[in-house]
């Protein structure tokens, strides 16, 4: 299954674009979704921490993932 990722802040940096496809084996879940990132792109392991979000809603890592769904990477955020 083919999932297009939208990306924001340093996510969207280290991937050198505003989305990103993944091709996912089953089972199709954030887990597996997280998975095949950071093997494709290591630099995601430095960071701290980044959210998925799934329909606008933040996801947990054992939730299921249809080819029509809209998924974010949320990074960290700072500011003041």
């Amino acid at each position: 299954m083919n999932i297009e990722i939208k990306l924001f802040g340093i996510a969207k940096e280290i991937v050198s674009s505003s989305s990103l496809n993944i091709e996912l084996d089953s089972p199709y879940t954030i887990h597996g979704l997280r998975n095949e990132v950071m093997a494709k792109y290591p630099a995601f392991g430095d960071l701290k921490s980044i959210m998925v979000a799934v329909n606008s809603e933040y996801a947990k890592d054992d939730q299921q993932l249809a080819a029509s769904d809209e998924v974010a990477l949320i990074p960290p955020v700072s500011g003041g």
